[in-house]
């Protein structure tokens, strides 16, 4: 498997916002320096989010940006991708037999044990957080700088930081051995998503080594 860029791990949310906008938004977080992008929906069909991550794909292929599918190894098998899991999702071990050694699966981590059995079942990276409150739809847990640097100490694969992150309150991380930060409203929210993600990959980059 190619070395993947866990810089600016960009997570979506198309909550309120029609298709044409989401996908110009997606665009331009790929143009403004986005390494890696994952599609994030909790609400939709199988086949609405299918045709969506369709779409996106064609977009982060075009800009050679690995693309994430959250929760669903189908929709990531359909449109041959790689998928991030929670703990209540399909387990690492599973899914790494389903989907093959060169996929990239990513998991949720937020203890150190947690942390190494998802590298042990086959986990490629791990997001760890909330660092933050975060405004996202998702069910968050405060996750200190300290835990966060004992799993990245923990484990072998690379780790990222998430949870109300964006380049004003990043100094926190200043001295944690993460090798990305995740961001949604950072980019998600703002009106030119192209230099939202150009002065935060600048932003991250001096605080990731």
């Amino acid at each position: 498997m190619k070395k993947v860029d866990y810089t600016l791990y960009f997570i979506t949310n198309s909550d309120g916002m029609d298709e044409e906008t989401f996908l110009n938004k997606v665009k331009g977080a790929c143009l403004g320096g986005a390494t890696i992008i994952q599609l994030r929906e909790k609400n939709k069909s199988t086949l609405d989010y299918y045709e969506l991550a369709l779409k996106v794909k064609n977009i982060t292929d075009a800009y050679n940006i690995p693309l994430i599918i959250d929760d669903r190894i189908d929709i990531a098998m359909a449109v041959g991708c790689g998928v991030h899991l929670g703990n209540e999702d399909m387990p690492i071990s599973v899914a790494r037999k389903i989907m093959g050694k060169d996929c990239i699966i990513g998991a949720t981590a937020k203890t150190v044990e947690v942390a190494k059995n998802a590298e042990a079942d086959g986990a490629d990276y791990l997001g760890c957080g909330a660092i933050y409150p975060t405004k996202t739809h998702v069910k968050t847990k405060i996750t200190s700088v300290e835990t966060l640097n004992d799993i990245c100490s923990s484990v072998n694969i690379p780790v990222c930081a998430i949870g109300g992150l964006n380049k004003d309150n990043l100094s926190v991380l200043e001295k944690s051995p993460i090798q990305g930060v995740c961001v949604v409203s950072a980019i998600m929210d703002a009106d030119d998503t192209k230099k939202a993600a150009e002065e935060l990959k600048k932003s991250i980059q001096k605080i990731v080594a």
